[in-house]
Order: C-alpha cells, then sequence, then structure tokens
C-alpha cells in the first residue's frame, strides 16, 4: 500500500490513481543554458528512483521531463557567447543526457520542450483571456490576473494580503495587481520570438509547464513533482493556469524534493560553493553520486561534502564485495522476505534509506553464509542484486566497479603486473618484496585481498 506526502494537503496519503493500474507524472526538468549540478541530479536520480519503483509494482507510468529551452537566462548566455540561443541549448541538452546516464537515470517517456510547443502555449493563453483569468496589457506582454483565482495559495499555503503586505517587487505600470505574472512577453529587439495574437514574442516559464503538462497528461493527472524551490511561485502559478483554462483539478498530488547543501551551508554560485554533475564526476564514479543522493529520504535536506561521498564509496564497495565471485541468478526468480521489508520502506513516501538498509542485511547474510552455505548464498545475493536494481544500484559488474569503473587514473595494467611479481615473491618466500609491493600498491590507493590462494584487488 503505497503512501506519498502530498505538498498539497502537507500529509502522507494513500496512492490512488485515476485510471488503475497507471500512473501518469510530470516533473519540472531542466533550463538548459548551462551544465547540470547537484540540485539537478537530486532531482533526476529522486524521480527516476520514484519511476522505478512504481513499474517495479506493477504500474504502468508515463513519466514526463520537460525541457526549458528559452528563456531570459538561456537568452543571456547565447548573447554572452554570440551564438544562436538553439545552438547553446542543444548543447546543453547533450550534456544533460550524458550526465543523466552516468547518474543511471533512464529516460523518460517523452521530454517536451518549450520551444516546440508554442502553439499549445498560444491557446492556453488564449483560453485565459477568454475566461477572464488573463489580460493583455497594452505594452504586448499578456498577465495572469492572480486575483481571478479563488484557490490561489493553496499549495504554497501563501494568502493574497500577506503577499501584497511584502510586495517588494517595483510597481509595473502595465499589470492591474503587483501579484500578476507574466504569461506572454512581448519581444525584445534581437530576441528569439514567435508569432502570437498580441504580437511578436515568447512564453513566461509558468505557463510553459502548464502547456505541456497538460497536452502530454491530459487536463487531470496523478503527481506533479520537482525540487522544494520550485512550489512557489511556479508550482503555485501552474495550478491557477491550469485549473482556469480547464476547469478542472490539476494535480492530485505534489511532490518536492528537498534543498541541497553544500557542506551545511545552501549551495550558491555567490558562496562559491556550487558544483556541477560534471566535477564531482571527476573524483566518483556516477553510481557513487547516485548512491549518495539516495542515502538520503528524498524530502530531506541533502548535504554534499566530500566526506559522504567518500562514505557513498565505501558502502557501495560492501555491497559490491558481497556479489563479487558469486554466479547470481536470474533475479526476477527469485522471491525473498527482505523484499517484503524493501517494499515497506518503499511505501512509505519512497524511503529509499530505509530500503538501502535492507540491502546491508542481505549483504550480510551473503557474506555469512558464503562458507557455511554456498548455495543459499547465491540465492541471498540474488535477492540483493534484485532489490537494489530497483533502485538503480548494483547494475554494473563488480569487478568493474571494484576496479575504479571507467576511471582514467588507473592503470590496471601496471596493477596487475604488480600483483603478479608480488605473487611470484610470495612463492618465492621473499617476504620482504612482497610487502614492499603491497605497498607501493596501497600507496596507489588499492588494496588487496589474498584468498584461496589468488590475490583480487579493488580501488580503496
Amino acid at each position: 500500500m503505497l503512501h506519498i506526502y502530498n505538498s498539497l494537503t502537507r500529509k502522507k496519503e494513500l496512492f490512488t490513481p485515476i485510471e488503475a493500474g497507471k500512473v501518469k507524472m510530470y516533473v519540472c526538468g531542466m533550463t538548459v543554458y548551462d551544465l547540470c549540478h547537484l540540485g539537478h541530479a537530486r532531482v533526476l536520480v529522486v524521480f527516476d528512483a520514484v519511476t522505478r519503483y512504481m513499474r517495479n509494482s506493477g504500474y504502468e507510468v508515463n513519466y514526463i521531463r520537460n525541457i526549458t529551452d528559452i528563456d531570459d537566462k538561456i537568452i543571456a548566455r547565447a548573447n554572452e557567447n554570440g551564438e544562436d540561443f538553439s545552438v547553446l541549448t542543444t548543447r546543453f541538452i547533450q550534456a544533460m543526457h550524458e550526465d543523466a546516464a552516468e547518474l543511471g537515470v533512464l529516460p523518460p517517456n517523452d521530454e517536451p520542450k518549450a520551444t516546440a510547443s508554442m502553439d499549445d502555449i498560444i491557446r492556453m493563453i488564449e483560453t485565459l483571456i477568454d475566461k477572464g483569468h488573463a489580460y493583455a496589457a497594452d505594452n504586448g506582454d499578456v498577465y495572469y490576473d492572480v486575483s481571478s483565482f479563488e484557490n490561489y495559495g493553496q499549495l504554497s499555503g501563501k494568502q493574497l494580503e500577506d503577499l501584497r503586505a511584502g510586495e517588494r517587487v517595483a510597481v509595473d505600470p502595465h499589470k492591474d495587481d503587483p501579484l500578476d505574472f507574466v504569461l506572454w512577453k512581448a519581444a525584445k529587439p534581437e530576441e528569439p520570438s514567435w508569432d502570437s495574437p498580441w504580437g511578436k514574442g515568447r512564453p513566461g516559464w509558468h505557463i510553459e509547464c502548464s502547456a505541456m503538462s497538460t497536452c502530454c497528461l491530459g487536463n487531470h493527472f496523478d503527481i506533479h513533482g520537482g525540487g522544494q524551490d520550485l512550489q512557489f511561485p511556479h508550482h503555485e502559478n501552474e495550478i491557477a493556469q491550469s485549473e482556469g483554462a480547464t476547469g478542472e483539478k490539476f494535480v492530485n498530488l505534489w511532490m518536492h524534493n528537498g534543498f541541497v547543501r553544500i557542506n551545511d551551508e545552501k549551495m550558491s554560485k555567490s558562496l562559491g560553493n556550487f558544483f556541477t554533475v560534471r566535477e564531482i564526476l571527476k573524483l566518483y564514479q556516477g553510481e557513487e553520486i547516485r548512491y549518495f543522493v539516495l542515502a538520503s529520504h528524498y524530502r530531506s535536506p541533502l548535504n554534499y561534502s566530500d566526506q559522504l561521498l567518500d562514505t557513498a564509496r565505501s558502502s557501495l564497495t560492501r555491497l559490491y564485495n558481497a556479489l563479487r565471485g558469486l554466479d547470481v541468478p536470474s533475479v526476477s526468480l527469485i522471491e525473498d522476505e527482505a523484499e517484503v521489508e524493501f517494499n515497506k520502506a518503499m511505501d512509505d513516501d519512497f524511503n529509499t534509506s530505509e530500503a538501502i538498509a535492507v540491502l546491508f542485511d542481505l549483504a550480510g547474510q551473503v557474506n555469512r553464509l558464503r562458507e557455511e552455505n554456498p548455495e543459499k548464498a547465491v540465492q541471498k545475493a540474488g535477492v540483493l542484486k534484485k532489490l537494489a536494481n530497483v533502485l538503480g544500484l548494483l547494475e554494473s559488474d563488480p569487478e568493474t566497479y571494484l576496479h575504479g569503473g571507467t576511471a582514467d587514473d588507473l592503470d590496471v595494467e601496471k596493477i596487475e603486473s604488480l600483483i603478479q611479481q608480488r605473487l611470484d615473491a610470495r612463492a618465492n618466500k621473499d617476504w620482504a618484496e612482497a610487502d614492499r609491493i603491497r605497498d607501493e600498491l596501497n600507496a596507489m590507493d588499492i588494496e588487496l585481498e589474498d584468498k584461496d590462494g589468488k590475490t583480487i584487488w579493488r580501488r580503496g
């Protein structure tokens, strides 16, 4: 019985899909003017894990994750670079896909782009104007009339009166109310623009997601997700736009993952503690970053530090060591009581940290059974791999992971040669030389294990 915390109702709810056995989910994706950072990585990994678990539970999931490929930041960066905005966005979309693949993130069912959704966006704006929820200003902009939507603030818990009292934005003479937000921006000189009933221009950010989500999933769908920073105003505005245009309930359940912090400080470019996925991938494997994200509950703050990434590496090493050297059977054919505990954790608002604890219990069982009951050890290893795969973990060959994956800084040929030299020295009872070679390998961050007359190694 899957229960999910609903940001709209502020409580865990039994998940009941609109259509039995099917899930329609939309997640706000990247604005592609730069490389993905750790905050993006968290969104990608969290909702990939949600999708994987729901599919493993038997749901048919239609997962939509959009791409914002036109906005102020994109235009500004393209102008800085002296290139067409579409060249810039194409480059960063490709980079995003590469980073996602490194993190073990599966592609969504569809990935609509704002620039390919202009007709849908314009139609929704026209509908909002016709229904009295929006108005065209004399400067060519179109604004949403916040006062026209009775339930504005339901997601964030904010009241219009409080928002107006705290309003510090300079008064825009073209708006009827300082809280009104833009749906369509009139074109400025040298900016990309599209034709519309209100003249050349481009959409505001909020309307893009309303149009893309409803066009892909219908007026009413099951789950809308994204980072906690999007809850207000972006998701609040999506509700107002979508429900104002369709007259139907927009989304049943809202999911928001927590903020990312760096060494207990909020991640920010201005603080100089801003990390891209690619910077972290120079030091850690993609699966280690994925494990680091999943080791915390998705709604809690995620604190980045080198020590925590090192812990993720050590943890994965323990899990892969449990699989090492075993001929693990087909994961789809195994049932075990551990699966009940794993599902219990995941059914409790996708508690991945508790689910991972089940994996470590299994790894301990495998290690204890290796000598006393090898057949049972293999069976438990199969359960371990099966459940880990639901989270997108332990999908690599154990030797490949333990040898550093595809790390460029490891000279595997040299390592294997030194290990053979050490074996030769041990055979000749030259213990001093054998110890010297072990020390040399340890200095290279290579750890050895002598077992059954063989030596296996892993990156430290």
